[in-house]
Parts: C-alpha cells; sequence; structure tokens
C-alpha cells in the first residue's frame, strides 16, 4: 500500500535533500509542491534544471503563502531552513506534521539505519563503518549529510535504493506501520528492525535532526559535541539536545554509541536513554562494566556483554597514515563497537581500519613538495575540529584559516596554536576577528592573505624541508565559496600548481 499516493505534501528548500525528497514522492503519486526562498536567477539554470526534472510543481521566490498552500497534508523541510523560519512556524500552526528528509526516509525502508552525529569526527566514522561492513560483505549503503567528493546520497536516495529489490521495481515501499496522529497510514510493521539486506549507514547533521518524530536507527553513534552552528541554534544547550534527539525514539534492542571522554556526550549518555548504552573512551580501562570500548595496554579494545570477555581489535599504532591523531582513535572505537554489534568478526574490523584510504578533505594527503606536506582539511570548520587537526601533527606546521564566521569562540584555538603552529595565515570574512583573538591570547606569528591560492603561496615561502601546510579553516565556507568542498579542491589546484611550477 503506497500511502503517500494523492497525499499534498509541501517541500521546503531546493538544495540536494529537497529535491531528493521531491523526486521520490512525487513517483509515489503524491502532489508535490516544491519551494524556494531564492528566486531563479539567484539559484542559477543548473539548479532549476535539476527542479524542473523532479517533476513535481514548484515555486521560486517563495514566501509562506505559497509555499505552504491550503490543504497542505505534510511539511517535508530540508536542512538548510532554520526551524524558525516562519513557513515552518506556520505549518506548526496549523498543526501540519513537520518532517525532516531523514524522517521521511526512516518510513519508507525497512533497511537498518546505523547512523552518526556529532560536531566532529562524524564523516570519518560514518566511512570508516561502512568500510568495515563492505569488508564483512555487507551490503552497506553510506548516505546522509556525508559530503565526501563521489559520495553525495541523500538517506532518502538510499532507503529507496535499499527498497528495490530490482531496477525495474516502479515505486518504493512505503514500510512503516503508522502511529496516532499523522496523517498517514502505513502497510508494513515496525521499520528500521530488520536484519537482511541493505544497511543504510548514514552521517547525520543537527539539522536534520531537528524535525524527527520516530527516526530511530539500529545503531546511533555520538562523536563528540563542542560548540558549532551558534548562527543557527540558540545556544551550545539547544545544539546539544538537537544532536540528543538521534537516540529519542530508539527500541530496547537499539544501540547507542557515545563518546565518554566528552563531556556533553557522556552526560547524554548518562541519560535515561532507550537503547543498549555502548560507551568508547581513549582510557585504558572502560568506565564501568557494560558494553564498551577502549585502549588495553594500546590495543583497542571492544566488549559487548558485561560478562564476556574483551575483544582486541588492533594495536594503536597500526592505524594507518589515513587516521592520524588521538581523534581517529575514538573514531575508530566507535565504529569497533558499532560494527561488533552488527555480528562483523574483529579480524575483518582490523583489516578494513588498516586498508582505509581516508576522507576527502579530511586530513587529506594532498602532496609534498621540496620537502613540505600538504594537507587539505577543509572539513575543519569549527574551533575544536582545529585543534585536534593540529593535535595531529608530527611536523613543523603553516596553518591556513579563516573564512565565514559561524558565532564560535576562536580564543581556546591560540594555546594550540602557541604550542603546534610554525604560523598562521588567515583569509576571509572572520581574519580581522581571528587575529585580534589569537593576538590577544599570546600567538603573534600571523600574516593575511586575500585568496586561498595566495595563502598556500605564501606558505610556500615560508616552509622548509620538514614543514606542513595545512588548511584548518576553523570556519565555514560560504564566504568565499559555495561549500568546503570547493574550498579544499581550490586548496588542492593551488597546490598542484605549486608542484608544476617546482618540476
Amino acid at each position: 500500500m503506497n500511502t503517500f499516493h494523492d497525499k499534498r505534501i509541501s517541500v521546503i528548500g531546493a538544495a540536494r535533500s529537497g529535491l531528493a525528497a521531491a523526486r521520490i514522492l512525487t513517483r509515489l503519486g503524491a502532489h508535490i509542491l516544491l519551494s524556494d526562498s531564492q528566486t531563479a536567477q539567484q539559484l542559477g539554470t543548473a539548479r532549476v534544471a535539476e527542479i524542473e526534472a523532479t517533476g513535481a510543481a514548484f515555486v521560486l521566490g517563495a514566501n509562506m503563502e505559497t509555499a505552504l498552500p491550503a490543504g497542505t497534508e505534510l511539511v517535508v523541510t530540508s536542512p538548510g531552513v532554520p526551524k524558525t523560519a516562519p513557513v515552518l512556524q506556520e505549518a506548526v500552526r496549523r498543526g501540519i506534521p513537520v518532517w525532516s528528509e531523514i524522517e521521511l526516509a526512516y518510513r519508507l525502508t525497512d533497511a537498518p539505519i546505523l547512523a552518526t552525529t556529532g560536531t566532529n569526527g562524524k564523516t570519518t566514522t560514518t566511512l570508516l563503518l561502512g568500510a568495515i561492513l563492505q569488508a564483512a560483505g555487507k551490503n552497506a549503503l553510506v548516505c546522509g549529510n556525508v559530503s565526501a567528493d563521489e559520495i553525495k546520497r541523500t538517506l532518502v536516495e538510499a532507503a529507496v535504493e535499499a527498497s528495490q529489490p530490482s531496477p525495474l521495481t516502479p515505486l518504493p515501499r512505503c514500510g512503516r506501520g503508522e502511529r496516532s496522529g499523522s496523517p498517514f497510514s502505513h502497510s508494513v510493521g515496525e521499520g528500521g528492525r530488520g536484519d537482511e539486506g541493505a544497511l543504510l549507514v548514514a552521517e547525520i547533521s543537527s539539522f536534520q535532526l531537528e524535525w524527527i518524530e520516530r527516526f530511530a536507527p539500529k545503531v546511533a553513534i555520538l562523536t563528540n559535541v563542542t560548540p558549532d552552528h551558534l548562527n543557527r541554534h540558540a545556544s551550545f544547550d539547544e545544539y546539544a539536545q538537537t544532536k540528543a534527539r538521534l537516540f529519542a525514539a530508539q527500541g530496547p534492542e537499539d544501540w547507542a554509541v557515545l563518546n565518554y571522554d566528552n563531556p556533553t556526550a557522556r552526560a547524554v549518555g548518562q541519560s535515561n536513554l532507550p537503547g543498549r548504552r555502548g560507551w568508547f573512551t581513549r582510557s585504558a580501562s572502560p568506565p564501568d562494566d557494560g558494553p564498551a570500548a577502549w585502549l588495553q595496554d594500546g590495543v583497542l579494545t571492544v566488549r559487548l556483554e558485561p560478562d564476556v570477555p574483551a575483544i582486541a581489535i588492533l594495536p594503536a599504532r597500526d592505524l594507518p597514515p589515513s587516521l592520524p591523531g588521538a581523534h581517529s582513535v575514538e573514531n575508530v572505537l566507535a565504529a569497533s563497537i558499532a560494527a561488533l554489534a552488527m555480528g562483523v568478526e574483529a579480524e575483518t574490523i582490523a583489516r578494513a581500519v588498516r586498508n582505509f584510504g581516508g576522507v576527502a578533505h579530511r586530513m587529506e594527503r594532498v602532496a609534498e613538495i621540496g620537502g613540505v606536506l600538504y594537507i587539505n582539511n577543509s572539513m575543519c570548520t569549527n574551533v575544536a575540529a582545529a585543534i585536534r587537526s593540529l593535535e595531529a601533527m608530527e611536523r613543523p606546521t603553516i596553518v591556513i584559516a579563516g573564512g565565514a564566521d559561524k558565532g564560535l569562540d576562536f580564543a581556546p584555538l591560540a594555546p594550540t596554536l602557541r604550542a603546534r603552529a610554525k604560523h598562521l595565515i588567515l583569509l576571509g570574512a572572520a581574519a580581522e576577528k581571528m587575529e585580534t583573538t589569537f593576538r590577544a591570547g599570546g600567538y603573534a606569528n600571523i600574516s593575511r592573505a586575500e585568496t586561498l591560492q595566495d595563502a598556500v603561496t605564501q606558505a610556500r615561502a615560508r616552509a622548509v624541508p620538514g614543514d606542513a601546510v595545512l588548511l584548518a579553516p576553523a570556519c565555514a565556507s560560504f564566504d568565499m565559496f559555495t561549500d568546503f568542498e570547493a574550498r579544499g579542491a581550490a586548496f588542492r589546484e593551488a597546490v598542484r600548481a605549486l608542484a608544476e611550477r617546482s618540476v
């Protein structure tokens, strides 16, 4: 039974997840209105063509009235639309359910979802877990908010892919048993609990968690919570509470995997979670006698049951260069306990970790030119990520930072700069604020650049053999680039241009 057929649904926001939701719901026979506040000219011809290709009715340059016509039964919102947006608040006032794209995805498939959120480390953990599951022969579809160059699959797209036994299947299944309070009925009972077929390995952002009701991952991982996106969330507490929503609808057989070393994640884990809690920690012993992953005598070790012997995964010294620093140990511990919970053998986990190739734009080694190593960490968009990146460096490091300010306090980065950075080159809209903050914090080896290419050129002039040049912006990219991927691509291009001139 296709429970979305003939329903009047408003999809808000014509970015990647909105386009996917509109396209899939249109295929299901729903009456879709796709809207975006930007005009066709602002969106550009390529995006408008994508909008037209969904087959949905659409309105661009939309306002509250045009985006939410009378008779709307459901709103599906894109993560880029703030929760406070008038159109969403009006939907709430009218009693219209508002779902994020991940809530829609959850209701479209019975495939188990393994979801990772957190301020930092969620992309690496997601890709690492996907690689481990694939090494075990499982059909693991990496999806969600992950944006590592070649992976561009929303969770709703993966849900449909997982629910289609063959390319000839005309429509995906709508497989959630309906509970009261929603205008939709369901055809298949409890979803997301199956043990066969595809596994959806998803990176989830705080924005996607703002509008969920029954989204319940089979495994939910919280890597850490540190200040970020404070230009969007009203406070750090609100941000942390939004992250914690990942666990709210889980059942007693689901897994909640949390970072004991991070105070906010620990507080979430010590609350009354409905699922089975498993800690991970870089400590030499687990925090309690329950499920945990920790470092025992330098060996990554996991225990799933209180009275069952712990399982050794691999020595921390065996982590590949693609997983540098202490934060990588945390990511591997989180992925290991999740993989073991899904039935993967320890030997398979160790093999997949050793073979892990890394993540694009995340401590990505671009080139070594004249004895200077160039590392692209464009995914580093907050202060905590910049600190962890610098702590992972083993060479004298020239740092390139700056971009669009997200309302963060840059002061905590100053001690790490003093201890780890040979020189800092700043660019972008936040450069003035950053320089003022760092100089007040006792770090003064700072210069400015107008462009990223100029910054790379300056770094090359200052570097000597044995140094590293690290792009670790600690800021969003939107002042100069469309996204962090475009910024990382520009860094790669500037480095390659250096290499060509050095030949």
